[in-house]
């Protein structure tokens, strides 16, 4: 991790293809649904279908993350792997 401290994280979540806690919250919150959605147990099955609370809410849920827009460094992040996958591609 020997870094420069001028480095940006968006630069080092690239280079190191890691995902930001972003991205990897909504990439686990989706697998998760789509694993309940079909399991046997119906309190496990019940958590897909449940009506989230109003916007103005203070509780967030695991399916609150799937619609949140992605924050600034995610998007930075996607920017950059685009650009490097059209130049490599």
């Amino acid at each position: 991790m020997g870094a420069h401290w001028s480095i940006k994280n968006s630069v080092l979540h690239g280079d190191l293809e890691l995902p930001t806690i972003n991205k990897f919250m909504k990439d686990t919150s989706k697998r998760f649904f789509d694993m309940a959605q079909s399991h046997p147990n119906p309190l496990i099955a019940s958590a897909v279908t449940y009506e989230p609370p109003p916007a103005y809410h203070f509780l967030r849920r695991q399916r609150n993350i799937l619609s949140d827009l992605p924050d600034a460094l995610t998007s930075e992040i996607e920017r950059l792997a685009n650009g490097r996958n059209m130049i490599l591609g």
